[in-house]
């Protein structure tokens, strides 16, 4: 049984029976109940139209369960009237379930749950194991979500930059359970990159492929984080590399720049850095004003600082610093680094630890505890 041709053939086979008028959420059970007649039947009788039949199978499933609701009994017989349902474009169906998952009715976490389960192929089950929640609860977030959505026609066009800012969660959700999130997220990516020309869908490609080319080099073996600064280069994946700053380059040849091709502008000028000392800080700053115009994020100035701070010194990086609100996350951090290069160990160590306690992870706290114990240490000397 090839798992992998099931799971590909998932999001279309549901957006076909969507598309010819099925409620969202019985036509997902429908074509789970195809996927496990499937299993059933096709390793002694493999069909030679996989698409098609499992096509076939959802949909005289879904009659099934419908029959018994009068509701809906005219629906079905004008439905058994069409020809029976056949393999559809595979690009146009699934593409229009990116749309209907990312229905802004939707909240973010439902949105990017209903996405790896409808789009992904992911069962709840894995999908629950790489959030780190109980299958239980998962499951209703799902049900919800399907809910939520059913009943909302295909008739309009769909708001890409939700899609894309979906795909980019899932993406940074990363690594947990057996599901490796960043992947499914590149993978659902270039699916979306081979239905839809749009430089803003490359750019998310590029960004996401220059992003986890340095995976490997982020953590030391005992799982500690290592700052890009100090990652061994010689690690990072230089064919990923190459394929996202190809995504990016015929993305910029549109001349539509959208933010994630800028964020992947900023990742490719990390990555063209042989060392750390040669990275562009000037040309990196040029796309943080890019990105600030773009978004006006808060974020994405707390970032500039940092890349003024490298460009311009520290104490310019902290002038513009200066100008954000302390609240924001990872600030505390970005000041602590600042004072550290100004060669300000006191102040730097006290917001280490001030950052630690703010740090929205295991690991990131160790880290900075870290920065802090070791900035003392060499005060004391």
């Amino acid at each position: 049984m090839d798992e992998a041709l099931l799971r590909s053939l998932t999001p279309s086979v549901l957006a076909v029976l969507v598309r010819r008028g099925a409620d969202f959420a019985a036509a997902e059970d429908a074509v789970q109940d195809a996927l496990i007649e499937a299993v059933r039947v096709w390793p002694a009788d493999p069909p030679r139209d996989a698409k098609g039949w499992l096509v076939t199978v959802a949909w005289r499933k879904f009659l099934d369960a419908t029959r018994s609701d009068a509701a809906r009994r005219r629906r079905e017989d004008l439905v058994e009237e069409e020809p029976a349902p056949g393999p559809a474009s595979p690009v146009d169906d699934t593409l229009q379930l990116y749309f209907l998952c990312a229905h802004p009715s939707l909240t973010p976490s439902s949105a990017v749950a209903l996405t790896l389960r409808a789009v992904g192929g992911l069962t709840t089950r894995q999908i629950a194991q790489a959030y780190l929640v109980p299958e239980a609860t998962m499951a209703q977030r799902i049900s919800r979500a399907k809910r939520t959505v059913s009943g909302v026609r295909f008739d309009q066009p769909g708001d890409v930059a939700t899609v894309l800012r979906v795909l980019y969660l899932v993406f940074n959700e990363g690594y947990s359970g057996d599901v490796d999130l960043a992947a499914e997220a590149i993978r659902l990516t270039r699916q979306l990159a081979a239905a839809i020309d749009h430089p803003e869908v490359a750019g998310l490609l590029a960004l996401m492929l220059l992003h986890h080319a340095r995976r490997a080099a982020r953590t030391a073996p005992d799982g500690s984080l290592v700052p890009l600064a100090e990652q061994d280069r010689g690690r990072w994946d230089t064919a990923s590399i190459a394929e996202g700053v190809e995504f990016l380059q015929g993305a910029l040849a549109r001349d539509r720049l959208g933010e994630f091709q800028a964020q992947a502008a900023v990742a490719a000028l990390h990555a063209d850095a042989p060392t750390a000392e040669e990275t562009d800080w000037v040309q990196i700053v040029e796309w943080y004003d890019e990105l600030a115009r773009l978004t006006d994020s808060p974020v994405v100035r707390l970032n500039r600082a940092v890349a003024v701070g490298e460009a311009d010194g520290p104490r310019a990086g902290l002038a513009a610093l200066a100008a954000l609100d302390d609240s924001l996350p990872r600030r505390t951090a970005v000041a602590a680094y600042l004072h550290e290069r100004d060669g300000d160990l006191a102040t730097a160590a006290r917001l280490y630890a001030e950052a630690a306690q703010k740090a929205p992870n295991l690991a990131e706290r160790d880290h900075l505890t870290r920065r802090a114990a070791r900035l003392n240490a060499l005060r004391r000397r």
